[in-house]
């Protein structure tokens, strides 16, 4: 009975609508042509009335190349395609920069005083042809606009059309079927029950060979669905799903490329000649190797281990993590003297002293300049080897590669470079000890953008760009304008991933905590510190010390109660600052135990070797409380990845001022770390706070490192990124496009 009733009242409507409409469609084809040639035609008119006095004034003038300077600028809308000047006979006296084939003024000095429409290979093209006015012999301008948007249009109003059609006259249909159904069986409270259920449009949605536009539908509504789920995710509750959304919808699949000098995996060669692979410790390749494994991509690295050379392909590349590779890490190989001047000479003794305030007096050599002007060419090359397309996404890390921008600029014009800065940046006053300062400034200004943890080092760095370059600065939307390009400046604060990968497998903290202190000797009973970083004299390692000297001595009770587990990963020995600080370290350590230990009770110990990630978040959740008092710190992830550790919500956290951490972590203890008795007064706060303070400070941090992850911090920059590339092909202002107009005028 259905089928019947769907053949004799369906079908006949479904028939009748598709007929109606492929007789309508060449009249409506016709009518939206004809409103688009007639739009087309009154903007050239409008083209040539405004220019006809200026074309006028520079042919009798003779001033050809100022005359193709002003119509290049006339042409820059995008569907104005060419403005040629033409003689009477058919010479072309001035054209365009482009025009499309067939628009030539010999062609149209034959033809039709009005012009016409040409087909070309990329579309149809509508020429406008009017006299100049003024001219003798009296010459004539060609104004072609390209109709392809047409094209396009005519044939998305065409979709909607059928579109609409067909699902109008499925509903007609189904009104019908629905009506008469109801006619015949109106006694059956069956199916009345089942229409009222939506039975039958559950049959019309499993029935996708009679009803494909349904099936159709169905798809479109489910990729919408999807999509806005995880667009809802991504601005909410930024994931790698979520990173992955906005790489793809953004940046519409743009190829990806981080350059740092730290690799994220190192190969070294164990005592046994054995290649292994160790993670280093590093805030940017904590915050990065996360971001590429949900974008995929090609990571630029300086290749430091022993091993590393052995493990390589044949271009220098291998694919990351070992376990299960997600994107391709490529090696650089520097020569000795190269990793000294640049590596060790301006980057760690010249500008790392001179960005933070530790009070170490910076050492420029013109030597080591040279090396580092040398390899950041060395990865420029890189960077334009590994790139497959002409305008991919460069994320540049921190002050090694402050030429690198303006370098990638020469090879990849097109490219999106986007450059942090991970370190603060300090002063003007302080920036112009640099004798580089001019070319490190006009470097880092070639990118399109230049982002820092927090917007005080956004001021300084505009401050420092006012003071020593020729430019123009919009501090109200932070922007610098140097010889044509724009460059933004932003705040992007730095994170970690969330959830950390080790809280999937990771031990009871109870478990955990009585482990660790058998390892190093720590009764029961002592509230155990945590201190742990690169030996790095910006790290407030022997301020630390200081503090616990100064709490045991003006709080004897809290001798043989507090103990600091001091962990330092040996960092940058070959210079003579770190190898004194080093010696220093050992030398405190030694004499404050002294002073204080009994009964096999330290007041520190201290640990001087490398820990993989595994163990630090190990060491995390056996802490009391963590002890970050940087003198000066760009952000430092050892704060938040000691708040992301403790899922039991426990456990203090003594944050420096100084550090940008500070910014968000406001629930946290701070203090200024030259001061030796407020951080004395903070750790015995810490060992004496109840639980329920230490659970709702907790709480509160840990909802603030969820939210404000590393794939919101990476997401933020590549969706302006992506903004930076659309205004490109908006404006028509493609670097290389940009380049030919300004030779031009």
């Amino acid at each position: 009975m259905l089928k019947t009733v769907l053949l004799r009242f369906a079908l006949p409507v479904i028939v009748l609508a598709a007929t109606a409409t492929l007789i309508a469609m060449p009249f409506i084809d016709r009518l939206i042509t004809e409103w688009f040639r007639g739009d087309v035609e009154l903007r050239a008119a409008l083209v040539m009335k405004s220019t006809e006095g200026p074309v006028a004034r520079f042919l009798g003038q003779g001033a050809h190349e100022e005359l193709a300077a002003y119509l290049d600028r006339v042409a820059g809308d995008e569907r104005l395609v060419a403005i040629h000047v033409c003689a009477a006979d058919g010479r072309t006296l001035v054209a365009t920069l482009r025009s499309p084939p067939g628009v030539t003024c010999s062609a149209a000095a034959s033809a039709a005083p009005a012009g016409g429409l040409i087909t070309t290979p990329q579309g149809s093209v509508q020429v406008a042809r009017f006299p100049v006015p003024g001219t003798s012999p009296e010459a004539f301008m060609l104004i072609a606009h390209d109709l392809s948007f047409a094209d396009r249009r005519r044939s998305t109003v065409r979709d909607y059309l059928l579109a609409f059609v067909a699902v109008g006259a499925i509903v007609v249909a189904l009104a019908f079927v629905a009506a008469a159904w109801w006619s015949i069986r109106r006694w059956s409270g069956a199916l009345i029950s089942d229409i009222r259920s939506r039975r039958f449009l559950e049959d019309a949605k499993s029935s996708s060979a009679s009803l494909p536009i349904l099936s159709q539908v169905r798809q479109v509504m489910r990729e919408l669905e999807r999509s806005q789920r995880l667009e809802i995710e991504y601005r909410e509750n930024w994931t790698p799903a979520a990173l992955q959304q906005v790489a793809r919808e953004h940046l519409e699949g743009a190829e990806i490329l981080v350059v740092s000098n730290r690799e994220p995996y190192i190969h070294n060669y164990d005592a046994d000649g054995v290649a292994h692979v160790q993670v280093p410790a590093s805030g940017m390749v904590t915050a990065l190797e996360p971001v590429m494994r949900a974008c995929t991509g090609t990571w630029i690295a300086h290749g430091s281990g022993s091993a590393d050379r052995a493990v390589v392909d044949s271009r220098d590349g291998i694919g990351v993590p070992p376990d299960a590779p997600t994107y391709r890490l490529r090696r650089v190989w520097l020569t000795p003297e190269q990793e000294a001047g640049y590596y060790y000479g301006l980057s760690n003794e010249g500008l790392w002293p001179l960005c933070h305030l530790a009070y170490v007096r910076p050492e420029f050599r013109e030597s080591d300049w040279n090396h580092y002007v040398d390899v950041n060419g060395r990865f420029a090359r890189v960077v334009a080897e590994e790139a497959r397309t002409r305008s991919p996404v460069v994320l540049i890390q921190d002050y090694h590669f402050a030429l690198l921008p303006a370098n990638i600029r020469k090879h990849r014009p097109e490219a999106t470079i986007v450059l942090f800065w991970h370190i603060p940046w300090p002063s003007s006053e302080a920036f112009g000890v640099c004798p580089w300062k001019r070319d490190l400034l006009l470097g880092m200004l070639q990118a399109d953008i230049l982002g820092f943890h927090t917007r005080w080092h956004c001021q300084n760095f505009l401050a420092t760009v006012d003071r020593y370059v020729e430019c123009q600065i919009d501090h109200e939307h932070m922007t610098v304008t140097v010889q044509g390009h724009l460059c933004r400046v932003a705040a992007y604060p730095i994170s970690i991933e969330w959830p950390p990968r080790q809280e999937a497998g990771a031990r009871p903290v109870p478990v955990v905590r009585d482990e660790i202190r058998r390892r190093f000797g720590i009764p029961d009973g002592v509230s155990l510190g945590l201190g742990i970083e690169r030996w790095d004299f910006t790290k407030g390692i022997l301020e630390r010390f200081t503090a616990i000297e100064h709490l045991l001595t003006t709080r004897p009770a809290m001798c043989g109660r507090v103990t600091l587990l001091q962990i330092v990963a040996p960092s940058r020995s070959k210079l003579p600052a770190y190898r004194a600080l080093q010696q220093r370290t050992w030398e405190e350590v030694q004499r404050i135990n002294g002073r204080f230990e009994r009964d096999g009770w330290r007041p520190i110990v201290l640990l001087a070797e490398h820990q993989e990630p595994a163990s630090v978040y190990e060491l995390y959740r056996a802490a009391d409380f963590c002890l970050v008092n940087s003198l000066h710190d760009g952000m430092n992830l050892v704060a938040k990845e000691f708040v992301a550790a403790r899922d039991d919500l426990d456990g203090v956290l003594i944050l420096s001022t100084f550090a940008g951490a500070s910014r968000e972590l406001i629930e946290a203890l701070l203090v200024n770390p030259y001061d030796a008795i407020e951080t004395a007064d903070a750790i015995e706060a810490a060992v004496l706070m109840p639980r329920e303070e230490r659970l709702e400070r907790m709480r509160l941090m840990r909802r603030t490192v969820k939210e404000n992850n590393v794939y919101r911090w990476a997401g933020r920059m590549l969706v302006d990124a992506a903004q930076v590339r659309q205004r490109q092909r908006l404006q028509g202002r493609a670097p290389a496009l940009g380049l030919r107009l300004r030779r031009a005028r």
